[in-house]
């Protein structure tokens, strides 16, 4: 499967080529492994200012700081087999890119990606939940 990735452009190049390097790595290595049905995410946990606008830091309140700091790409890769053996549409993922995403979504995605069943999941807040047939559980939060 394509990597998918959701808020890219979000900034300039500012930070090493090194992040795109391990992940990249990291990919080729579950891809290699077809023994098991594999996935990849990769969102940081905040942004960070780098110098655009004079500013250095990532700790502004929230109002004030700029989208270097509130805003950051995340990450989807999987492979072919995991994405047909749970049926997920890479399409519809694709298309969904540019929806804003939160860190809220992290926990119910990898809950729904991970069939993992619990009161505590919202199908809401799994991204990958409108590009996959429903199949039981409870989509409660919709």
């Amino acid at each position: 499967m394509d990597t998918i990735a959701f808020g890219v452009g979000v900034r300039k190049v500012s930070w090493p080529d090194g992040y795109d390097y391990v992940t990249a790595n990291l990919i080729d290595i579950l891809a290699a492994n077809t023994k098991f049905d594999t996935a990849l995410m990769y969102v940081s946990d905040h942004g960070e200012s780098l110098g655009e606008g004079g500013l250095y830091l990532h700790g502004l309140p929230y109002a004030m700081a700029p989208d270097e700091q509130t805003k950051v790409p995340l990450v989807l890769w999987m492979s072919d087999s995991l994405a047909k053996s749970e049926k997920v549409n890479v399409g519809c993922l694709k298309a969904q890119t540019t929806s804003p995403l939160s860190h809220d979504n992290l926990f119910h995605t990898v809950l729904g990606m991970m069939n993992v069943q619990t009161s505590s999941y919202r199908s809401a807040l799994d991204f990958t939940a409108p590009c996959k047939p429903f199949v039981g559980g409870s989509y409660s939060g919709l």
